[in-house]
């Protein structure tokens, strides 16, 4: 086969009258012009002296929209728009310039897109001239897929955060009352036991808190249960906002709520449930334009001060409570200490 004025086989190039088959053999090789046309890559080689092309495959030719026969014996600005070519020949001479191999990614605006490659510039020697071989891979649709993939794997990511969330919330509910947001009252049994194990472990104090609504007045009697919907959602955010992260508070029914206090002893667990009480006694929910307070009776036991187990603490503790709605409500009751 003539390679001066035969299409190399296999890659769908035409070579230049003026190059010798052993050129092309030399400067690029039947293996990588057959490889180039399988996977679409851009071929060329150009006069080193002049960038006039000796060489173009056919996605080089419809890369510069031409037939390969009318790029041949050209340079780039004849064939591309000035800018662009000049780029292309500041890349040509640099790589010219190393005189090996040299590898550099194009990013520009092509046929009204933005187009990325990966260019890959070697120089050789044949038949007494210098050629530039360039072969370029369209990065554009590995960049596409890329961002694509990114995508997807942030949406993934979206979810599963969502889904833990979810997983989460639907966890609290099972262990937060909704009209509160305050302990469950199984939750908060569990967490008195665990704090009654610390405690006997350590010898350390814990205080228990009973709290009962007061019989509501007239008035907020009126307005049934969105008067209680309105005092429960106060009463759980008073007691949110009076207790620690160690601390714990449930709602036991519709009138009682239970608060116990980690390491806290009988004195300064009733120092903090009287702020408590005033805060309550202070409240005003607005109604239709009315407003409507509430009070709550008290009663304070301490661990082991005035009771040794957990169900004698829950004694005391209803036993103090009991004490505060005989002095009337509105009033904090201290469980007695017990000596010896």
């Amino acid at each position: 086969m003539n390679l001066l004025s035969q299409p190399a086989e296999g890659a769908g190039g035409v070579l230049a009258d003026a190059v010798a088959g052993s050129v092309v053999s030399h400067a690029l090789g039947q293996a990588l012009l057959a490889l180039a046309a399988q996977q679409g890559w851009m071929v060329s080689a150009k006069d080193a002296a002049d960038g006039r092309y000796l060489y173009v495959n056919a996605s080089m030719a419809d890369f510069l929209g031409r037939p390969a026969e009318q790029v041949l014996g050209h340079h780039d600005a004849e064939l591309i728009d000035a800018a662009l070519a000049s780029l292309l020949r500041t890349a040509d001479q640099t790589a010219l310039a190393q005189g090996s191999a040299l590898a550099s990614d194009h990013k520009f605006d092509w046929q009204g897109e933005r187009r990325e490659w990966s260019v890959l510039r070697s120089v050789s020697q044949a038949a007494g001239r210098r050629v530039l071989c360039s072969v370029w891979q369209d990065l554009s649709t590995q960049r596409q897929r890329e961002v694509q993939l990114k995508a997807a794997i942030e949406q993934l990511e979206q979810q599963q955060k969502a889904n833990v969330a979810l997983r989460r919330e639907f966890g609290d509910q099972g262990l937060r009352d909704q009209a509160t947001g305050l302990s469950t009252r199984a939750h908060f049994d569990d967490q008195m036991r665990r704090e009654v194990d610390l405690s006997t472990r350590e010898h350390r104090e814990f205080a228990l808190v009973y709290m009962e609504l007061d019989p509501l007045t007239d008035k907020a009697r009126a307005f049934g249960e969105r008067a209680m919907e309105r005092i429960h959602e106060s009463m759980g955010r008073l007691l949110r906002g009076n207790t620690r992260a160690m601390d714990a508070s449930c709602r036991i029914d519709d009138r009682r709520f239970a608060v116990l206090l980690s390491g806290v002893g009988l004195a300064t667990a009733h120092s903090r449930m009287e702020g408590l009480r005033r805060q309550c006694a202070t409240q005003i929910i607005a109604l239709d334009g009315q407003e409507v307070g509430f009070t709550v009776s008290m009663g304070v036991a301490s661990y082991p001060h005035t009771a040794h187990s957990q169900e004698d603490v829950i004694a005391a503790c209803e036993a103090a409570l009991t004490a505060a709605r005989r002095r009337g409500g509105n009033s904090v009751a201290l469980a007695s200490i017990r000596f010896g």
